[in-house]
């Protein structure tokens, strides 16, 4: 139904059958305003928005007579090319009496989104291919780290020779490798050399585009501060995986017999959560971006609706549980990061019980061996980061509990009559998807335990923690209000009802 314009002391909008006042310095319903921000808005009144009808609009659409662009037809401009045509149109509107434009667009284009998922992908294979180079302990094979040099393997014998020596004086191969061959070492070289390289690629797929889309004028300037705080992440990673590997280069932390050379749990954990936040940040925005295009375009009123259907008071402490779902998904995730890095699935591998009981003795668990202080002040902690017995069990109870949580989560999904009838389509098939996921991710987890940590399957396990938390993600993603496409969506009618309203004045 279209709305209404009727100049007179102040501007007056029919929505249905209730009037609004419109602001007067916006000419926009004052709930309308408001729905962004306030917590508070009548869910009453989001219905009536429903029945506003107006056309797609942009950035470029708001003084269309007065722009002219500064690059011949036909051809594509550049970065500095768009910066001076914003400048050049800007000048124009200015002159015009019209606002200038705006060089960050109200939403990101959909081409960003479809890169992000992209690089999403290459992240989840990179942390595949770190756990297999962990399993089949190649982590180690190369010794010093040059960014931009080792990019390249050796390319001759002399090289290969040169890079074998280094690390023949490394404790692994000292330990555990006194017999391997220049053959069996080229196998693990190339094991890392390749984990490495894609972690290039993934850097460099991931900062130029966005520095392009950035300057393009192609992401909005909330999306385009999320860019760099990914790629600073992205760098940071560079660093923890450098500083993990050292961690296995030092001969102090092997003294002890029976020592196993392997790098310190602490530094592989934070390697692998900074994985899973680079990931997160990826799929999380990338969603995002193809959700508010998929609601402004080619109606806007599409994310009023959506805005509307999942206000439903009910579906507010699901939205916290689906929050809650992937922290403990994170949580367990990390928990396994300290297993693999204590090897502490090569102990008690049977399941549910673990020796004789379903829980350690007390002795086992809170071992006086790996506390460091006289007064044994540290014997907490460190038997629950440091202890193989203690980790195992800590992660035991952490999967349990995860999964039972999001069984209890589905099954409210589903026995709540107020929670099924608000839950969008898409939200149920999302729950669905995640208590599926967790079921095989336990199944998975057993069968690594019980035999004793196979390559292909203890891959596949840390491979299924990452897919549990990307289900987790792209349900959040379809229930949580679209407020950013919402506030785009009240722009867009703020510009048409300010076109109608000044063709109205001048005719």
């Amino acid at each position: 139904m279209p709305f209404s314009v009727a100049t007179t002391r102040g501007i007056w909008v029919n929505i249905g059958r209730a009037c609004l006042p419109r602001t007067p310095a916006l000419g926009l319903p004052r709930p309308l305003l408001g729905i962004a921000k306030s917590k508070s808005a009548s869910p009453s009144i989001l219905p009536r928005l429903r029945n506003i009808s107006f056309t797609n609009t942009s950035r470029s659409t708001v003084t269309t007579s007065t722009l002219t662009s500064t690059t011949p037809p036909g051809k594509p401009s550049s970065p500095l090319g768009t910066l001076a045509n914003t400048f050049a149109r800007n000048s124009q509107n200015l002159k015009a009496g019209a606002k200038p434009q705006p060089f960050f667009p109200d939403i990101s284009s959909p081409t960003v989104g479809y890169w992000l998922l992209g690089s999403a992908g290459l992240v989840f294979g990179i942390v595949v291919l770190g756990g297999l180079t962990r399993l089949t302990e190649s982590g180690l094979s190369i010794t010093e780290w040059k960014p931009i040099t080792g990019a390249l393997p050796p390319l001759s014998p002399e090289g290969w020779e040169s890079n074998f020596s280094k690390y023949r004086n490394s404790p692994e191969y000292r330990i555990l490798n006194p017999n391997m061959t220049l053959d069996e070492y080229k196998f693990i070289y190339y094991m890392e050399w390749t984990h490495r390289l894609l972690g290039r690629i993934i850097g460099l797929s991931f900062v130029l585009p966005a520095i392009y889309f950035v300057a393009r004028g192609r992401v909005s300037q909330r999306m385009a501060l999320r860019l760099g705080g990914i790629s600073g992440l992205i760098a940071l990673q560079g660093g923890i995986g450098w500083w993990m590997v050292k961690s296995g280069l030092k001969d102090d932390l092997f003294q002890q017999p029976g020592a196993h050379p392997r790098v310190s749990q602490y530094r592989l954990t934070a390697h692998l959560g900074a994985a899973f936040a680079v990931y997160a940040a990826m799929l999380w925005n990338g969603l995002s971006v193809l959700r508010e295009n998929r609601l402004l375009v080619p109606d806007p009123k599409a994310a009023i609706d959506e805005f509307v259907r999942l206000s439903n008071p009910a579906l507010r402490p699901f939205r916290r549980l689906v929050a809650v779902i992937g922290a403990l998904v994170f949580i367990t995730a990390m928990s396994g990061g300290l297993v693999a890095g204590l090897d502490a699935g090569l102990i008690y591998n049977e399941f549910p019980k673990m020796g004789n009981g379903y829980i350690p003795p007390l002795t086992e668990l809170m071992n006086p061996f790996y506390a460091r202080r006289p007064d044994h002040s540290d014997l907490w902690w460190r038997n629950m980061l440091e202890n193989p017995t203690t980790v195992q069990f800590d992660h035991r109870c952490l999967a349990i509990s995860t999964f039972s949580f999001i069984a209890a989560v589905f099954a409210y999904s589903r026995l709540n009559p107020a929670v099924a009838r608000a839950l969008p389509k898409n939200g149920k098939k999302g729950i669905t998807g995640v208590m599926h996921l967790a079921i095989l991710q336990v199944l998975l987890g057993v069968g690594t335990l019980v035999y004793m940590v196979p390559t292909h399957l203890a891959a596949t396990h840390q491979a299924g923690s990452l897919a549990l938390l990307t289900s987790a993600i792209v349900l959040a993603s379809r229930v949580w209000l679209p407020r950013a496409a919402l506030g785009a969506a009240r722009r867009r009618l703020q510009a048409v009802a300010g076109k109608k309203v000044g063709g109205k004045r001048r005719s």
